[in-house]
């Protein structure tokens, strides 16, 4: 006989005020709406007889929230704050959202909107009939569960939630995609970790509404024909937070006030940071440093990769004593040319190597894993002992925390796996290790043990963790993502823009690359593909690593990285070739900005900030800008248009004959907009043609800002009493907070900063400089201000 389901019946049967939250009883579960705020809520659903009350790591915010009123009708619940109104349809539960004014921000599905999927997840038993294997993969020696028993450990769901979105909404956001999609309207996106992709369960609409999932499994967005739902692998009870911000950077505001304030960074991390795959000894490291300052380049950070230790001990928090025999006199060396040392640590270690001996007899290691097991107060702690005893002690300033996914099964394979694939087999294998519903959280836990651990050792030096996994509420430890190991090509570089502007936008601020891609020529695995077999000798490559260098310039962190061949500038040609040249200009001007920066850096963590910003954080209302993948806004003031296809030369240097230097440039309406370089003025809402040659990436400055610089400098400090130029771009009124404070200690937090306000009157065309507010050690008292006033 056939059976016919029919639909779930969510008829909606008792409605409860308990506290600060509203409990609607329905024929299929309980659903809670709880205001956080008057743009905050958050709404729960489970199928059992009470909500969850288990601790989750990324939303620390836990108050409640009084000001709020509901009524019924016959046929709907009405909750309603100063700013939101949830109309919940009684025969659905379905909730649609509503601004003040009445205007649609988001409405669920209007039938099943919600759905719960119950299984059993399992604990893997480590005995003597489990089998391990020990495998070889890019990151170290792993040990690998092929077989073992499993005990119950609990009842999770599959959540998902079903959602209509309206007509011409952007959707953005949900970390860093590889794919290169902006606008992720009709796609769909994986959110696990691995090695080029970072999961944040923050999906951002253009319409100025955000949804927090408060999740810390995998995660799936579909927006296809086959339907458009938010789905979790593996939680307690669907969780989620509505977040209307009236715009994006609300959004983040809101995301921000639920996780937790992004930290500053030292200032010394906003310049240029020198890596590769790798420098060898103490000696080479000062070597480099001395040939940047003897060559009059930025420099403030130079990084020392994977192996610093002996032998084949991977991951062992100590220096190799053959290779760095004093590594106090090393930092100290480097601290006096002004250089600020990142060294790189790893959460598995070699079996042979005392570190993970500690570890195993502590009892502190993942089950059946050579990886430390962060999801422990006292594994954080331990792990952050040996880094200090082998490793801070010594005078290191930052951290490399690589790996920390910390599986990446898709490097397994020889071909690339599908999307999906990829997917399952991070969730099943790591599932094996973590319990399941915290599977994708791995990096949030190691990076808050780095960072508790150095703030409970000193206030004086901040911390800076370089990462390539993050989760919610990891802009609460100083963390530093880059979008993992990345190939050489002209796609690739496109494909990075939209990839950081999404992570951004995911409430992240802080997020860096490899310029010029780590792999640069062909191997035999998929992920080592790069195009360029003679590196940096083909002038094809010189072109795409200066085009790669520009875009650098532009980010919250400016950083070069990558195998295959030396990164250091001088590769790229001598003094008066065009590439090198071309590079110092990049170089030096990010010196220049470091006012600008700082300032926006600031803001971070005042205001919520976001540095890298997708146009449709400043212009919503233009339609135009919204799948725009290749232009985005650096701070409030300049607008940055990459360069991504050759001009110059083809592969294996091969001159591109009558080729046009030029690019086509959106303006985005609603304000006029001038020419970095001539000084040019636009107005708005047009596509022009843009002056690219090779020392020039295309930048214009909206009309309206406040733009001040500064004297280039080999690192950021070098004149403390450096004139200030301020840059002044007529065309409205304008305020500028200029920002200071010491650079590298956290009595910023103690209100130990000052702010110059500096203020632009369109009418009477004047530039007002305040009198400073505040105060810290080391503040110019009589800086010289240098105004230049730029008009149509």
């Amino acid at each position: 006989m056939l059976t016919v389901n029919k639909r779930l019946d969510n008829t909606i049967t008792g409605v409860n005020r308990i506290g600060d939250a509203l409990i609607l009883s329905t024929n299929n579960g309980m659903v809670k709406l709880e205001p956080k705020t008057s743009e905050i809520i958050r709404i729960v659903y489970t199928r059992k007889d009470s909500f969850s009350d288990k601790e989750k790591p990324g939303v620390i915010f836990k108050n409640g929230y009084a000001e709020w009123n509901y009524e019924e009708t016959e046929q709907e619940i009405r909750l309603g704050t100063d700013k939101l109104k949830l109309c919940i349809n009684k025969e659905s539960a379905s909730i649609n959202y509503y601004d003040l004014s009445g205007n649609l921000l988001l409405k669920e599905r209007d039938h099943e909107s919600r759905t719960l999927e119950e299984f059993d997840s399992f604990k893997t038993v480590v005995d003597e009939n489990t089998k391990i294997e020990r495998i070889v993969t890019p990151d170290g020696i792993k040990e690998v569960v092929r077989d073992a028993a499993k005990v119950f450990d609990q009842t999770l769901y599959k959540t998902r939630l079903y959602l209509d979105w309206q007509e011409g909404e952007a959707l953005y956001g949900l970390g860093q995609n590889e794919e290169g999609h902006l606008n992720l309207r009709g796609t769909m996106a994986f959110l696990h970790q691995a090695n080029m992709k970072i999961a944040i369960p923050l999906l951002v609409s253009s319409l100025g509404y955000g949804i927090l999932v408060d999740t810390y499994s995998p995660m799936i967005f579909n927006d296809t024909k086959f339907g458009s739902y938010l789905y979790t692998e593996a939680d307690y009870e669907m969780d989620f937070y509505f977040i209307y911000g009236g715009n994006m950077d609300g959004v983040i505001h809101g995301y921000r006030y639920l996780t937790g304030k992004a930290v500053m960074l030292p200032k010394w991390a906003f310049g240029f940071v020198q890596s590769q795959e790798r420098y060898e000894t103490a000696q080479e490291i000062i070597d480099v440093v001395k040939e940047y300052r003897k060559r009059d380049l930025g420099l403030d950070c130079i990084v020392l990769d994977w192996l610093s230790w002996e032998g084949n001990l991977w991951g062992q928090k100590t220096f190799d004593q053959t290779r760095f025999a004093d590594p106090t006199a090393m930092m100290k060396e480097l601290h006096e040319d002004h250089a600020n040392l990142m060294i790189s640590i790893w959460p598995n270690m070699s079996k042979d190597c005392d570190n993970y001996k500690e570890f195993e007899r502590e009892k502190l290691l993942l089950p059946a894993s050579v990886i430390y097991d962060p999801y422990s107060v006292e594994g954080r702690k331990l792990y952050w002992k040996q880094a200090n005893e082998g490793l801070f002690r010594h005078g290191i300033d930052s951290w490399w925390c690589d790996s920390c996914e910390p599986f990446a099964p898709e490097w397994n394979h020889m071909s690339k796996p599908e999307p999906s694939t990829m997917y399952h087999e991070f969730y099943d294998i790591s599932s094996k290790y973590i319990p399941a519903q915290f599977t994708n959280s791995y990096g949030l836990y190691h990076a808050q043990g780095i960072y508790e651990g150095q703030r409970g050792v000193t206030t004086e030096k901040r911390v800076v963790n370089l990462t390539r996994n993050g989760y919610t509420g990891q802009q609460r430890y100083g963390t530093i993502l880059w979008s993992g190991d990345i190939s050489a090509s002209w796609s690739t570089l496109k494909s990075q823009i939209a990839a950081g502007l999404n992570f951004c936008a995911s409430g992240m601020p802080y997020w860096t690359l490899d310029i010029g891609a780590f792999f640069v020529k062909k191997g035999v695995q998929w992920f080592w593909n790069g195009e360029y077999e003679k590196g940096s000798d083909d002038l094809s490559y010189r072109e795409l690593f200066t085009r790669w260098f520009q875009y650098g310039c532009f980010l919250p962190v400016f950083r070069s990285h990558g195998t295959d061949f030396r990164r250091e500038l001088w590769n790229f040609g001598d003094e008066g070739d065009q590439f090198y040249e071309a590079l110092v200009k990049m170089n030096h001007f990010r010196y220049k900005l470091m006012p600008y920066i700082y300032t926006m850096a600031a803001k971070v963590w005042k205001d919520d900030y976001t540095i890298l910003r997708m146009l449709s954080f400043d212009f919503a209302k233009d339609e135009k800008v919204r799948n725009i993948n290749d232009q985005f806004l650096f701070g409030s003031s300049l607008m940055v248009c990459p360069v991504t296809t050759a001009m110059y030369y083809n592969k294996e240097s091969q001159p591109i004959e009558n080729s046009v230097k030029t690019r086509k440039v959106y303006l985005p309406e609603g304000c006029g907009w001038f020419d970095f370089w001539t000084n040019r003025y636009y107005a708005g809402g047009q596509t022009i043609e843009a002056e690219a040659s090779i020392d020039t990436i295309p930048l214009y400055v909206k009309a309206g800002s406040i733009l001040p610089m500064t004297k280039f400098m080999n690192y950021v400090d070098e004149i403390p009493d450096a004139p200030i130029d301020i840059m002044v771009y007529s065309g409205d009124d304008v305020q500028f907070e200029l920002y200071e404070d010491e650079g590298n200690s956290y009595r910023y937090e103690e209100g130990e900063y000052a702010i110059t306000k500096l203020v632009w009157s369109e009418k009477l065309k004047k530039l007002d400089i305040n009198e400073t507010v505040g105060s810290f050690t080391g503040r110019i008292k009589d800086r010289e201000y240098r105004v230049q006033v730029i008009s149509r």
